[in-house]
């Protein structure tokens, strides 16, 4: 590039800032128009680039898959559980069937698990038994112990830094001896960083898995023996090139190999299981098992906010290519003495788009500012962790750069193509008039607008209308004042004594123990059989299960529709059963009353049905009410959670009793307790967020609408006011003027719902279908969202047409 050509851009940059600073409402609204486009542009890039980023921190990423399980009913197929885990024996079989796998590492959830060292205890939440072999497949920094051998020898523990200060201080806990559970005794051997937080899984303290082979941690039938606990996650390392489905294919015939036959060698091991392989760069966004590590993304959510991010943007550069177009009757001279004296249509292509490129870094820089003070707000709305380290790699840096001259020159085409297009004569002698086409093509520009705002707010409503619909919708049971705590093994011997002591209180209604509680997940399950006539028959359907105590109905309230509930007074009732509505139906019982006294068989448990109980809610509006049934466990230690229905009346005495009561029975324990309504709240606040978001985000990008909307009337105004002083000298009234001016663009919006509103069902439609229980969607949802719409239009351009119509017409018509 010559140095004329240095002098040309050097000009036009000059002249782009003169008219910056001549048209200054103007320039300010295009800078701030876009500014906020690219803000929000700039923190849902955030948000996408750290939820694609999942587990990618390890080198060998495409080469890690984790397996899972499918157990399904062999009847018909169906699925019935699906597991990211898998039984522990399955590990070293599938190392040694297939050669393929270079390596494979275990890790057990052991969480939450209560440590001691000396005078110091905690309940820990992220306790994991993981094998030697982790460090062979995740990328895991060890700051001190051995890589090879720090979760080798059996008792080992390893911790993470922020865990070992909190017990330790500042000693080296190397050799240091905590206690778990008050029994077993584990040895620090070795120090790690904690995993990122784009991990799908954090591990921060992680115990030797050999420590599992002993008897009194994992029970006499040991780990190679035990098929019935699906709880190990389970990854492999393969060669680069790896074609899955190749190993997948052989998993059937791997099965029926190593498991027994289900059923009286009815059906093949891989008629009612199935084993699949899953990337781990996958994990996050798209695996929605039955029981994950921890709560995954969802990759139909970062292609939602990816189109929110390209609407905010568009509207951002439609509002430009509006605003430019309003300004061209104010620059009309200017282009024609340019064109007179000698300028080119290229040159003021040229001059028009270094000028929108100019607007668009400015506003980069300023969304850059914006973005790093507000992210901390978008953390907490969220509940994420980015930050704008995440926008500082070399690819998304070089993307950023070239981000301006995209928007610029996307933003400044279509003015720069218009008003180079004026002719020297006509526009020196005033006669610069727009054809219908140019405004038709503004026109659609602002229709798109408006249809993308009003599927933004037809958006936000389902989604808060479905949320309400989920906060208020009976469960079927009482969920408020219910604290749960995690039962103990050592309450076993001495439970009645523990319960008495806290129904001493009168601020203390019921207690309960039970395997599982309302708000988690329903994963165990049994094959079932019914009897029909003279004999038991398999029942061709899959039921849950949970063990609960003869108190549990009462504590939560749940009706019984037929029968009785379990009581102490029945030595029989540890054999029997209490089914749900939902179980009578697959069972193929006539009616409740009819399942009454009914013989039955679950598992290895044959007694008699004893009650039907109404369906109730035990998981998320996600998933439907599923066939259950209760029992009363043969053993205390099925038990994993405990319930206590207080009063209300007095929540801190409550509480304070129940902590004094817990400390004087397990003293070694820490007391940690929640609210079952807080937990069924923490059930949606996904969707709650998302919803906040969605809010937010749609307020902004109808805002910038607006001013998009402002640039046309202006534009449009601008053209008619010689129109506007002749109809005013003719008596036109002011609020006929503003009715003429508002019902074009009115106009706009009825084509914009028209458009929008087949676009909004079909997203809002499939988004509900996460939803078991869900809401329809209402007509007048739509009818709503065009109102405000409208309201919004009208809103914005009166501000243009009452000026208009009150302005003095002398001084429109004084040059005619």
């Amino acid at each position: 590039m010559g140095y004329r050509g240095l002098f040309m851009i050097r000009n036009y940059f000059k002249i782009a800032l003169r008219n910056l600073m001549k048209y200054k409402f103007i320039s300010f609204i295009n800078l701030f128009g876009l500014t906020v486009g690219l803000t929000c542009c700039m923190l849902i890039l955030a948000y996408i680039i750290n939820e694609l980023s999942f587990d990618k921190y390890n080198k060998k990423a495409d080469n890690i898959y984790r397996i899972t399980r499918l157990f399904k009913n062999p009847e018909t197929g169906a699925p019935s559980l699906n597991l990211s885990t898998i039984a522990p024996p399955f590990g070293p079989l599938l190392q040694n069937d297939f050669k393929e796998i270079k390596s494979l590492t275990r890790l057990y959830d052991n969480s939450p698990a209560p440590l001691r060292y000396e005078e110091k205890t905690f309940n820990e939440p992220n306790v994991f038994y993981a094998d030697e072999h982790l460090f062979d497949v995740f990328d895991v920094d060890v700051l001190k112990g051995s890589r090879q051998k720090a979760l080798t020898g059996p008792f080992s523990v390893m911790l993470t830094e922020e865990v070992a200060k909190k017990y330790f201080g500042n000693e080296d806990p190397m050799n240091k001896v905590l206690k778990m559970n008050n029994q077993i005794s584990l040895k620090v051997s070795g120090i790690f960083k904690p995993f990122p937080s784009n991990a799908h899984i954090h591990p921060a303290v992680m115990i030797s898995f050999n420590t599992l082979e002993d008897s009194t941690v994992y029970g006499a039938k040991g780990l190679r023996e035990n098929w019935g606990n699906n709880s190990f996650f389970t990854y492999i390392l393969v060669p680069d090139n790896f074609d899955p489905k190749k190993l997948e294919a052989q998993f059937p015939a791997f099965l029926d190999r190593h498991l027994k036959e289900e059923g009286a060698t009815k059906f093949k091991p891989s008629q009612w299981t199935s084993l699949s392989l899953q990337k781990l760069t996958d994990i996050h966004l798209r695996s929605h098992t039955d029981y994950e590590a921890e709560e995954n993304g969802d990759i139909k959510r970062v292609w939602i906010f990816s189109a929110i991010a390209l609407f905010i943007l568009l509207i951002a550069c439609i509002n430009y290519m509006n605003l430019s177009s309003a300004r061209s009757v104010l620059r009309a001279k200017e282009i024609g003495i340019r064109k007179t004296v000698g300028a080119s249509r290229k040159e003021i292509i040229y001059q028009f788009l270094s000028e929108s490129v100019m607007i668009s870094w400015l506003a980069m820089l300023l969304a850059l500012l914006i973005t790093w003070l507000v992210m901390p707000w978008l953390n907490k709305l969220s509940g994420q962790q980015l930050s704008m380290n995440i926008l500082y790699q070399t690819k998304i840096l070089t993307a950023i750069f070239f981000i301006p001259f995209v928007v610029g020159i996307l933003s400044g085409i279509y003015p720069a193509l218009f008003m180079s297009s004026f002719q020297p004569v006509k526009v020196l002698k005033g006669l610069v008039k727009v054809g219908g086409g140019n405004i038709s093509f503004r026109q659609i520009l602002v229709t798109a607008q408006f249809a993308i705002s009003i599927i933004l707010i037809i958006s936000t409503a389902v989604v808060f209308k479905q949320l309400n619909y989920m906060q208020r919708k009976s469960l079927g049971f009482d969920r408020e004042h219910i604290v749960t705590m995690n039962y103990n093994a050592g309450l076993n011997d001495k439970f009645e004594s523990f319960r008495n002591e806290l129904l001493a209180n009168s601020n203390i209604k019921n207690v309960s123990r039970s395997s599982r509680i309302p708000t988690g997940r329903l994963l165990d399950a049994m094959g079932s059989k019914i009897n029909r006539g003279d004999s038991l028959v398999p029942a061709n359907a899959d039921i849950k299960f949970v063990s609960t105590d003869q108190e549990f109905l009462s504590t939560y309230a749940v009706k019984i529709v037929a029968g009785r509930e379990f009581s102490k007074n029945f030595s029989t009732d540890t054999s029997g059963f209490l089914i749900n509505e939902a179980a009578v139906k697959v069972l193929e019982l006539k009616s409740n009353e009819d399942a009454i006294g009914k013989d039955m068989s679950y598992g290895s448990r044959t007694g008699k049905i004893i009650g039907v109980i109404n369906d109730f809610h035990f998981e998320s509006m996600h998933q439907k009410i599923v066939p259950l049934i209760l029992v009363v466990p043969s053993s205390p230690d099925f038990y994993g959670r405990i319930s206590v229905k207080i009063t209300g009346a007095n929540l801190p005495t409550a509480i304070s009793h129940i902590e004094s009561s817990w400390k004087r029975f397990l003293p070694e324990t820490p007391f940690e307790y929640t609210f079952l309504d807080e937990n069924f709240e923490k059930l949606y606040a996904s969707e709650e967020r998302q919803a906040t978001i969605f809010t937010v985000f749609a307020c902004i990008a109808i805002f910038i609408a607006c001013l998009g909307l402002f640039g046309l009337s202006a534009f449009a105004i601008t053209q008619r006011v010689k129109e506007i002083g002749i109809r005013k000298v003719l008596g036109a009234s002011v609020s006929s003027i503003v009715s003429l001016l508002s019902k074009d663009f009115l106009k706009l919006v009825v084509i914009a719902a028209v458009i929008a509103f087949p676009i909004a069902w079909y997203a809002m439609n499939n988004w509900l279908q996460d939803f078991a229980y869900r809401i329809n969607i209402s007509w007048w949802i739509f009818f709503t969202a065009a109102v405000i719409a409208a309201f919004i239009a009208l809103f914005t351009i009166s501000l243009q047409a009452i000026k208009a119509a009150v302005a003095n017409p002398v001084k429109s018509l004084r040059s005619e």
